[in-house]
Order: structure tokens, then sequence, then C-alpha cells
């Protein structure tokens, strides 16, 4: 992305955030951002951010914030729409990187869940499954979490200003313990982790805090979950808590390797 000083007439690059099926948590980081905020906020016309202002402008956009999954045939239509609005598309979160915790639906039969919440199912427009932005149009940068993390929205905003890649690690959450001087709640306590299989950006919130990770940024960039499966049965967990331990946020993500890492 070229900076406002390559523009014409000096003109800020244009910003949009943008929501599909999602909870907003991770636009809200980046209202989250106060002070840093005011900072990219100078860099960067905001031209279409509802979560933030009621005052939103139409395409085009230099750089496309999306959050949220496509569940719908209307997300279908409006996906492409901003996919053709903006010359960088980075997705938010693991609604929109992996389909969110709402893919749960994907393994079983939508009618059955509409019929059992809503009292008028028939007024219900929904697509069977729930899948990642990427799955429909071209993406430019995953961004992964649940919520996402500041600081790293801070590096991708950054680095597509300044053209170049983000800077984002690929590593698992046991790195980032290591950097912490955490004990390993996995070795030392018998605690279920997936930290050995997660991909890092919470800054190991949970281990420090005594609780295994629960695979809220999803699979990190090399996973052994074959190596880890037999030390979560030691734990305890039998097949099924393993399952259910692995389908929450990033379910899709994590199904895949399951059948890649496991017989």
């Amino acid at each position: 992305m070229t900076t406002s000083a390559g523009r014409p007439g000096g003109s800020r690059p244009r910003l949009g955030v943008f929501k599909f099926a999602s909870c907003d948590g991770c636009q809200l980081t980046l209202l989250d951002c106060e002070d840093e905020l005011l900072g990219i906020a100078g860099e960067l016309e905001i031209a279409h951010f509802p979560e933030a202002s009621s005052d939103v402008a139409p395409g085009p956009y230099d750089l496309a914030l999306v959050e949220g999954s496509v569940s719908t045939p209307e997300h279908l239509a409006r996906v492409r729409r901003i996919r053709a609005e903006s010359r960088h598309l980075v997705t938010i979160g693991a609604c929109a990187t992996a389909g969110g915790v709402q893919a749960l639906r994907n393994y079983a039969d939508v009618t059955d869940y509409l019929a059992t919440v809503y009292a008028r199912p028939d007024y219900i427009e929904t697509l069977a499954t729930s899948t990642p932005i990427a799955d429909h149009v071209p993406v430019d940068f995953e961004l992964r979490g649940c919520p996402i993390d500041r600081g790293q929205l801070l590096e991708v905003i950054t680095a597509f200003l300044a053209g170049r890649k983000p800077g984002i690690p690929n590593h698992s959450v046991c790195f980032s313990c290591k950097q912490r001087g955490n004990v390993c709640v996995l070795v030392a306590h018998g605690t279920p982790c997936l930290g050995p299989v997660t991909h890092a950006g919470c800054g190991a919130l949970c281990p420090t805090f005594g609780r295994g990770c629960y695979g809220c940024f999803g699979p990190a960039g090399t996973t052994n979950l074959g190596a880890l499966v037999p030390v979560l049965r030691r734990d305890g967990m039998n097949d099924g808590d393993i399952g259910r331990f692995l389908h929450t946020f990033n379910v899709t993500d994590f199904t895949a390797v399951e059948e890649e890492d496991l017989p």
C-alpha cells in the first residue's frame, strides 16, 4: 500500500471495517486500541466502520478489515462486493479465518438447529455451513484469534501502510510460555493444554494463569497433533473429550489438522 505521500494530492489511504456472522469482538479490539487509534486515524481515512460511526462512505478502500464468517446468501454477495472495492483485504478473527464457533453446524444438519431454536424457522434465511472469507474471495492476510490481539492488529495495519509484509509469528503458544518464564502446565501439572499445536498471539494468557490453552488462535504453522493426543489421554481425556477440546473457536482448522495428523 502506498502512503499518503504517494497518493494524489497527498490524500490518506482509506480504511473499511466490515462485519459478517460474528460477535463484534474483533472490531472492538480495534476500538480498544484507544490512543493508538488516534494515530491510525491520523494516517488513514476511516471511511467505513459502522461499529464506530454511522457516518460511512462507499468504496473504493485501500485496506478492508473483515470480521465474521459467511453464513447467509446475502453474505456471499456482499463479501464479493467488498473484495471488488478493496485494494487489500485482511480477515480478522476466528470467524473470518476459520468459520468460528458457529461452524460447528457444518458437522450437523442446520435445519435441526433451526427447528430447535426458532419458533418460525421458515423466517430464517441461512446457508447450511459457516465458512471463512477465504473460501469465497482472495484474502491478502489472515489475522487469527478469538478475539484478535491488539498488538498484532496494529502491526498488520502499520505493515500495510508501510507497504511491507506483517511481522506476525507463526510459532506455537509454547514459545510464548518460554518467553514469559512460565512453568509448563502440561508437563508439570498434567493440565490438558493445546499450546503445543496452537498459533501464538495471546501472549500465553491462559497458561500464565495456570490454565491450559484452549486453541483460540487456531493451529500453528507446524503442528504434531498425533504426538499431543497420547499426552491428553495420559492426563485423563478420552477421545470424546479431546474432540470437544478441539472443536470450538477454530473447529474447521483443527478438524483439518486431525485428518492430517491422526490415523
